[in-house]
């Protein structure tokens, strides 16, 4: 299967390409937009900064994957500012918002999100699209600095009591919402994702993978991930019982994206404007 001419796509691979670039772009987006309500109130001038590189960089990753959906002819007014807050597709841990002042919440969100999207962009390495296989490259080298960042800070917090108890709560906060992470879009297009080489690895088999990864590190720090994770010492799976309500990847949000959504697209719509202002080329 070849996607080097968007106009050869039949409908099923159309579909299965669209359902993957909006998994990747729209969960960096939000993230980025979360992450940038950090500013200015980071424990630390250095945390400051790290986070605020960190949402520049995730920002300009969503960037690279909608450019590639760009394609498919549809424009950054489509998938953000015209867009139905209903119609994206990210997981519900990326659209939370932080507790007031709760560092542990950033911390252990990015460390759950940055291992599972370690495994994601593995997973893109060999795709069967060389636009997402050339990009892969440089998103891992900054999303290794990221997994870094959070490793670093949540072993930091993780070292007295205190700081434990708040990691446990954000923990139990946000570990069902982090499931969604693989949760897809309608099992049929996600099918497709794998059969077609967009993708090499089932979400079972991603979702499997970061089980057995980030539980046994929690648990190290002297943290107890929510029941649901773990069948057996070796085994991990993701069950329904252990899911929100609202997963994201369906179409079904929390009432904070709807608040975020509104929020980010205000200027645009109170402007009347129907086109995007661009102040770079489109990524190559």
């Amino acid at each position: 299967m070849s996607f080097e001419d968007p106009d050869d796509l039949e409908e099923r691979e159309r579909a299965a390409l669209e359902a993957l670039l909006k998994r990747l772009g729209d969960d960096e987006f939000v993230l980025a937009e979360r992450y940038t309500e950090w500013q200015v109130r980071a424990p630390t001038l250095e945390s400051d900064l790290a986070l605020a590189n960190v949402a520049q960089d995730e920002l300009g990753h969503a960037r690279l994957w909608y450019d590639v959906l760009g394609d498919l002819d549809l424009e950054e007014r489509d998938l953000v500012y015209e867009r139905d807050p209903g119609d994206f597709r990210h997981s519900t841990l990326v659209e939370l918002p932080f507790p007031e002042g709760d560092w542990a919440d950033a911390v252990l969100r990015s460390y759950l999100y940055d291992s599972a999207e370690e495994l994601r962009l593995e997973a893109l390495v060999d795709s069967s699209h060389p636009k997402i296989a050339d990009r892969v490259g440089k998103i891992r080298q900054e999303e290794t600095y990221h997994l870094e960042h959070a490793r670093n800070w949540l072993e930091r917090l993780a070292a007295d009591e205190d700081g434990r108890r708040r990691l446990q709560d954000a923990l139990d906060r946000l570990f069902p919402h982090a499931l969604t992470l693989f949760e897809p879009v309608d099992e049929e297009t996600e099918a497709a994702v794998v059969d077609l080489g967009l993708r090499d690895a089932t979400l079972e088999e991603l979702g499997e993978a970061w089980l057995s990864t980030v539980v046994p590190s929690l648990e190290s720090l002297g943290l107890e991930p929510p029941v649901g994770a773990r069948v057996d010492d070796d085994t991990f799976e993701i069950t329904a019982e252990a899911l929100p309500v609202e997963r994201g990847r369906d179409g079904t949000h929390t009432d904070a994206w709807f608040d975020l959504h509104a929020e980010l697209t205000h200027t645009y719509r109170e402007l009347g404007r129907s086109e995007t202002t661009t102040i770079m080329e489109s990524p190559e």
